[in-house]
């Protein structure tokens, strides 16, 4: 497969439809229940969180506690608008709302925050979250500490693989492009990055405001599929999930958050009846990570057919036998 076109279909866009036919197909045929339909909903929220805050955690070096501020944002603009405007367009323009909103207060945000350092920007990002939380819990259009509902669904599987898919491939288009290596860059070394002539705080703050769109984006796919809405939905705890997402994933891997955000979801809907058990198995996770593989499943590398051994070798074997 010497093509690259040939070989990123064979590897990547094939197995996709095909997981997208297969699932469809299981739906509509009643296989896939409705409790299933939850996880699967689980899955590609936590996946669209997971790599937007890998984003600015994992490839850029900001560690940020504020994605379910990011999160609430973009739920509550996607549950006012669905519920103004009941309809497919008001979905799509809500959702979008959602994200940009959510950007824009990630740009404001982070002009000031991001100037900070390691723990200082964990403080800024987690006390911004807390104050939108409170903002939502005390303003009268959001209806206060009650929520929101019934907000309106229209996400179903169709709309969860295009958004999630999507998600994925736009933020992984942005750390290939010249402006996800700046991000690199600055997480690395960040005087070294100055150095060469790279704009850090631009690089942090383009970094923290695409990760907080795609944050809103996923706060909107949560509002449109479960319903209700509420503050205390989208408090501490919830950037906790997300920051256990990526670390186990792997910080600067956007395959490890897929992985992690399948495995966490997985064991997360089988422990819904033993909520205690389940945060003292997230917290046991991030200890054993911690000491055994502080670097994640997959460390900062992309999950690929590179990664096989038998592979590998053939390869070389290939490359051997044309030089020869």
């Amino acid at each position: 497969m010497k093509n690259p076109l040939v070989r990123q279909a064979l590897t990547l866009w094939v197995p996709l439809v095909l997981t997208y036919v297969i699932v469809l197909l299981l739906v509509q045929a009643g296989v896939v229940d409705a409790y299933m339909q939850v996880t699967i909903a689980t899955i590609c929220i936590n996946i669209v969180l997971a790599v937007s805050l890998n984003l600015i955690t994992g490839f850029t070096g900001q560690f940020s506690l504020g994605h379910a501020g990011f999160m609430a944002i973009g739920a509550y603009a996607t549950a006012l608008v669905t519920m103004r405007f009941d309809s497919i367009v008001g979905f799509i323009g809500g959702l979008l709302l959602g994200g940009i909103i959510a950007a824009l207060v990630g740009f404001l945000i982070g002009l000031p925050t991001l100037r900070l350092r390691g723990d200082y920007i964990a403080i800024a990002t987690l006390g911004m979250a807390e104050i939108i939380r409170i903002l939502l819990q005390n303003f009268e259009f959001t209806n206060g500490a009650a929520g929101l509902s019934p907000v309106p669904q229209y996400m179903d599987w169709t709309w969860f693989f295009v958004l999630t898919v999507g998600s994925v491939m736009l933020i992984r288009n942005f750390v290939r492009s010249r402006q996800g290596r700046d991000a690199i860059a600055v997480r690395e070394d960040e005087i070294a990055a100055e150095s060469i002539g790279v704009n850090t705080t631009r690089s942090k703050v383009l970094a923290f405001t695409i990760g907080a769109f795609f944050g809103g984006v996923a706060g909107g796919m949560y509002a449109s599929y479960f319903y209700v809405i509420k503050p205390e939905q989208f408090g501490f705890l919830k950037s906790i999930d997300i920051l256990v997402i990526v670390v186990l994933g792997g910080l600067g891997s956007l395959s490890g958050s897929v992985i992690a955000a399948f495995l966490l979801a997985i064991i997360s809907t089988l422990l819904q009846p033993f909520p205690g058990v389940r945060m003292i198995l997230y917290a046991l996770l991030l200890i054993v990570i911690m000491i055994f593989r502080p670097q994640g499943l997959l460390g900062n590398r992309e999950l690929s057919l590179r990664l096989l051994p038998g592979l590998r070798k053939r390869r070389r074997d290939d490359a051997g036998t044309e030089a020869a």
